[in-house]
């Protein structure tokens, strides 16, 4: 009845085929280019390209961390579960759902996914961080590196929403060099679990050579 494309490698193909066409990508090396891509994928909306950002090694500290095998640390289980388990070696880790976190959170009148972070303490140093949901996660992790708290390799915060998120992701950008941190986020109030996930699925990608 319908006339569409079947095969999903071919699918896949196409679709960054035309990121390509409708993205100008000059100026990026070749990880970031890889990333860049993948965020205009997850939201279909090339025009996003223009509000990621990079600080100056950030592919390189992520692309090493995950290929040491270094914790991925994520704030929701659906950034958990959108990183693609096929190219690590040990699971990703969200405590959002730890037994111990609802009661921290009411006690200190704070949302839940602050209140996870305390459990990423020990795990974080050198770690590849992907916030894709909640922005208060996003300025706790802030405020714990700049309180003293190991730094990991790579922040990839790209929170969605309307309130906080824009403001986290800038905040994030504004203070990553005085942090020490390297970060990739995407300006502005879009995001979400699937392009935080995704990007950091590209720098696995770059690190077994499968590019588009």
């Amino acid at each position: 009845m319908f006339d569409y494309e079947l095969d999903p490698k071919a699918i896949e193909q196409q679709s960054f085929r035309q990121i390509r066409q409708l993205v100008s990508l000059e100026q990026y090396n070749v990880e970031q280019q890889q990333v860049v891509m993948r965020v205009v994928h997850s939201l279909g909306m090339p025009e996003l390209a223009e509000q990621v950002r990079f600080s100056a090694a950030a592919c390189q500290q992520g692309c090493q961390a995950l290929a040491a095998g270094n914790a991925i640390l994520c704030d929701v289980e659906m950034v958990k579960q959108g990183i693609t388990k096929r190219m690590i070696t040990q699971p990703p880790l969200c405590f959002l759902n730890d037994s111990t976190v609802a009661a921290r959170a009411k006690a200190l009148g704070e949302t839940r996914s602050m209140a996870a972070l305390e459990l990423w303490r020990p795990q974080l140093k050198g770690s590849v961080v992907v916030i894709g949901n909640a922005p208060t996660a996003l300025f706790r992790l802030l405020e714990m590196i700049a309180n003293g708290a190991d730094k990991p390799a790579l922040i990839i915060g790209m929170p969605v929403g309307f309130v906080g998120a824009a403001e986290s992701k800038q905040a994030l950008w504004d203070c990553h060099r005085e942090l020490g941190v390297d970060c990739i986020t995407l300006l502005g109030r879009q995001g979400g679990s699937a392009v935080s996930s995704a990007s950091c699925n590209a720098l696995l990608r770059c690190n077994i050579g499968e590019l588009y």
